[in-house]
Protein backbone atom coordinates (compact mmCIF):
# COMPACT_ATOMS: atom_id res chain seq x y z
CA UNK A 1 0.00 0.00 0.00
CA UNK A 2 1.99 3.64 -1.14
CA UNK A 3 -0.09 6.63 -1.19
CA UNK A 4 1.29 9.90 -2.47
CA UNK A 5 1.90 11.89 0.65
CA UNK A 6 2.21 15.36 -1.66
CA UNK A 7 -0.98 14.99 -3.25
CA UNK A 8 -3.00 14.18 0.13
CA UNK A 9 -4.86 17.48 2.31
CA UNK A 10 -3.48 18.45 5.52
CA UNK A 11 -6.56 16.60 6.92
CA UNK A 12 -5.66 13.61 5.17
CA UNK A 13 -2.68 13.77 6.31
CA UNK A 14 -3.87 14.00 9.84
CA UNK A 15 -6.20 11.49 10.34
CA UNK A 16 -3.43 9.15 8.11
CA UNK A 17 -1.21 10.13 11.31
CA UNK A 18 -4.19 9.25 13.78
CA UNK A 19 -4.51 5.41 11.83
CA UNK A 20 -0.45 5.69 12.17
CA UNK A 21 -0.56 5.81 15.45
CA UNK A 22 -3.28 3.80 16.69
CA UNK A 23 -1.55 0.73 14.52
CA UNK A 24 1.42 0.99 16.14
CA UNK A 25 -0.26 1.31 19.66
CA UNK A 26 -1.87 -2.16 18.97
CA UNK A 27 1.21 -3.87 17.29
CA UNK A 28 3.13 -2.69 20.48
CA UNK A 29 0.62 -4.47 22.49
CA UNK A 30 0.28 -7.17 20.60
CA UNK A 31 4.54 -7.32 21.16
CA UNK A 32 4.21 -7.29 24.29
CA UNK A 33 1.81 -9.72 24.69
CA UNK A 34 3.99 -12.30 22.48
CA UNK A 35 7.40 -11.50 24.53
CA UNK A 36 5.55 -11.92 27.56
CA UNK A 37 3.83 -15.35 26.18
CA UNK A 38 7.18 -16.42 25.45
CA UNK A 39 9.02 -15.98 28.93
CA UNK A 40 6.32 -17.55 30.37
CA UNK A 41 6.46 -21.01 28.32
CA UNK A 42 10.32 -20.64 28.59
CA UNK A 43 10.39 -20.27 32.54
CA UNK A 44 8.04 -23.17 32.78
CA UNK A 45 9.85 -25.56 30.68
CA UNK A 46 12.27 -25.74 33.53
CA UNK A 47 9.37 -26.13 36.04
CA UNK A 48 9.25 -21.90 37.51
CA UNK A 49 6.76 -19.25 36.80
CA UNK A 50 8.13 -16.23 35.83
CA UNK A 51 7.12 -14.38 39.23
CA UNK A 52 9.21 -17.08 40.69
CA UNK A 53 11.76 -15.96 38.56
CA UNK A 54 11.29 -12.23 38.17
CA UNK A 55 10.54 -11.91 42.02
CA UNK A 56 7.38 -9.93 40.78
CA UNK A 57 3.84 -11.07 42.45
CA UNK A 58 0.92 -10.88 40.00
CA UNK A 59 -0.29 -7.62 41.38
CA UNK A 60 -1.41 -5.91 38.42
CA UNK A 61 0.84 -3.15 38.25
CA UNK A 62 3.44 -4.33 36.43
CA UNK A 63 6.34 -5.17 37.74
CA UNK A 64 5.72 -3.45 41.24
CA UNK A 65 5.42 -5.99 44.13
CA UNK A 66 3.09 -3.99 45.95
CA UNK A 67 0.88 -0.76 46.54
CA UNK A 68 3.43 2.57 46.99
CA UNK A 69 2.63 3.98 50.01
CA UNK A 70 3.35 7.75 51.50
CA UNK A 71 5.77 8.27 53.65
CA UNK A 72 4.37 9.48 57.14
CA UNK A 73 4.58 13.61 58.17
CA UNK A 74 7.52 14.48 60.28
CA UNK A 75 6.67 18.53 60.30
CA UNK A 76 3.70 20.30 60.98
CA UNK A 77 3.17 23.67 60.63
CA UNK A 78 2.64 25.40 63.84
CA UNK A 79 0.89 28.27 62.45
CA UNK A 80 -1.82 25.73 60.48
CA UNK A 81 -1.52 22.31 62.00
CA UNK A 82 -3.48 20.91 58.79
CA UNK A 83 -0.34 21.48 56.82
CA UNK A 84 2.07 19.19 57.45
CA UNK A 85 5.35 17.85 55.20
CA UNK A 86 7.09 14.29 55.30
CA UNK A 87 11.04 15.74 55.42
CA UNK A 88 11.48 14.66 51.64
CA UNK A 89 12.13 16.49 48.67
CA UNK A 90 11.57 20.67 48.72
CA UNK A 91 10.66 22.59 51.69
CA UNK A 92 7.02 23.99 51.40
CA UNK A 93 7.02 27.52 52.26
CA UNK A 94 5.68 27.78 55.37
CA UNK A 95 8.44 25.73 56.87
CA UNK A 96 11.16 27.94 55.34
CA UNK A 97 9.34 30.66 56.74
CA UNK A 98 9.17 29.39 60.11
CA UNK A 99 12.87 28.70 59.84
CA UNK A 100 13.09 32.37 59.04
CA UNK A 101 11.30 33.44 61.95
CA UNK A 102 13.86 31.29 64.27
CA UNK A 103 11.51 28.44 64.57
CA UNK A 104 13.98 24.81 64.84
CA UNK A 105 12.68 22.30 63.05
CA UNK A 106 12.69 20.10 65.93
CA UNK A 107 10.02 22.12 67.16
CA UNK A 108 7.69 21.46 64.09
CA UNK A 109 8.72 18.05 64.69
CA UNK A 110 4.99 15.77 65.23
Amino acid sequence: MTKDLSAMTRAELEKLKLQVEKALVEVAEKDRKAALAAAEKAASDHGFSLAELTGAANTGRKGKSGPKSAAPAKYRNPADPAQTWTGKGRQPQWFKSALADGTSPEAMEI
